[in-house]
C-alpha cells in the first residue's frame, strides 16, 4: 500500500468511529509512523510502505479510533510554538492556555526590575508553562511545583530538551505548599509572577466530557473538586503570602468559574488591577490580578 492509500483508508476508519479532526489525526499518525513531515508525505503519495510501517500506522489508528487521543500516541504536543514530550501522566496542552502566557508577559513587562524576575508555575505538569516562560524571561528564576512525580519526570525532560533544564527548578507538591513550608512566615514575599492552569472541571461534569479527556488524562489535572472551582480559594491565598508587593497572580479559568474567581479576587484587600482575558471562542479564560 502506498502513502495516499494509506491515508485514505486511515481516515475512512477514523471517520467512521467519530474521531474528530480524521483528517488532521491520520495525517499526523502517519508521519509518526515513518518518521516525516506533512510535506513528504504530500510529495510521496505513490511511495510504498513497508508492511511494518503499515502495522505500525493501523495500530495507532485502532487505538485512536478506541479513543487514545493522538498526542499520546506520537508523544508529542505543540505549545508556543516549542514541540512538547506528552505522556498519559500529563494534561495535553490546549491552544487557550497560550493566553496564560500572554497575559503573564504583558503584566510582568510592566515591571522595572533591579534583580532576576522570579517566577513560579503551580500544577506544571508537562512543564509548558514554565518551560515558556523560562524562555521568554531569559534573567528569570523559574519554579514548578506538581503532586504528580510522573509529570514532573515529563516536565524536566522537556525542559531539558527545549534548552532551560538548567535554569527550571521542578519541586514536588500541592499548590504552593514546598515554598509555605520553607517560608512558614512568608515575610519575603518572594514571586514576581505566580501562574496556574489548575485542574477546574466539576467532577459532576465528568461524564460530559469527550471519552479522549475522560478516559485517558489524568483525574487529577482536569478535577477541581465537586464544582471545579475548589482549588482557587487555597491558590489565591496562599500566593497572597508569596508575592511581591506589585507582582501577580495569572490563572487559567474553567468555562463557568469567572464569577466565583473573580470574587475571590475583589473580596480580598491583597489584590488589586484585576482583569479578564477572553480567548478566542470568547469565552472568559484567564484571570490575573497584582499584589496590592
Amino acid at each position: 500500500m502506498d502513502v495516499r492509500g494509506a491515508l485514505k483508508e486511515a481516515m475512512a476508519r477514523l471517520r467512521a468511529a467519530g474521531v474528530p479532526s480524521h483528517t488532521l489525526a491520520a495525517e499526523l499518525l502517519l508521519m509518526h509512523a515513518v518518521e516525516r513531515d506533512r510535506a513528504w508525505l504530500y510529495a510521496h503519495p505513490e511511495e510504498t510502505l513497508a508492511g511494518e510501517i503499515l502495522d505500525k500506522y493501523f495500530d495507532l489508528v485502532a487505538r485512536r479510533t478506541a479513543g487514545m487521543p493522538t498526542q499520546y500516541l506520537t508523544g508529542k504536543q505543540e505549545f508556543w510554538g516549542l514541540e512538547f514530550w506528552v505522556t498519559p501522566a500529563v494534561l495535553i496542552p490546549r491552544p487557550e492556555t497560550e493566553h496564560v502566557i500572554e497575559v503573564a508577559l504583558e503584566r510582568i513587562g510592566q515591571r522595572k526590575q533591579g534583580r532576576p524576575l522570579r517566577v513560579v508555575d503551580v500544577g506544571t505538569g508537562s512543564g509548558c508553562l514554565a518551560v515558556a516562560l523560562a524562555r521568554e524571561l531569559p534573567e528569570a528564576e523559574v519554579f514548578a511545583t506538581d503532586i504528580s512525580s510522573a509529570a514532573l519526570e515529563v516536565a524536566r525532560g522537556n525542559a531539558a530538551r527545549l534548552g532551560v533544564g538548567e535554569r527550571v527548578q521542578f519541586i514536588a507538591g500541592n499548590l504552593l505548599d514546598p515554598f509555605l513550608t520553607a517560608w512558614p512566615d512568608s515575610s519575603a514575599a518572594w514571586f514576581d509572577l505566580i501562574v496556574s492552569n489548575p485542574p477546574y472541571i466539576g467532577l459532576a461534569e465528568r461524564e460530559k466530557l469527550p471519552r479522549e479527556i475522560r478516559e485517558h488524562e489524568p483525574a487529577a489535572a482536569l478535577f477541581g473538586g465537586a464544582r471545579g472551582i475548589e482549588i482557587y480559594a487555597p491558590l489565591v491565598d496562599q500566593a497572597a503570602k508569596l508575592i511581591a508587593s506589585g507582582g501577580s497572580l495569572v490563572v487559567e479559568l474553567g468555562d463557568s468559574a469567572l464569577d466565583a474567581v473573580q470574587d475571590l479576587f475583589e473580596t480580598r484587600p491583597a489584590w488589586m488591577r484585576v482583569a479578564v482575558t477572553m480567548d478566542l471562542a470568547g469565552i472568559p479564560r484567564v484571570l490575573a490580578a497584582d499584589r496590592s
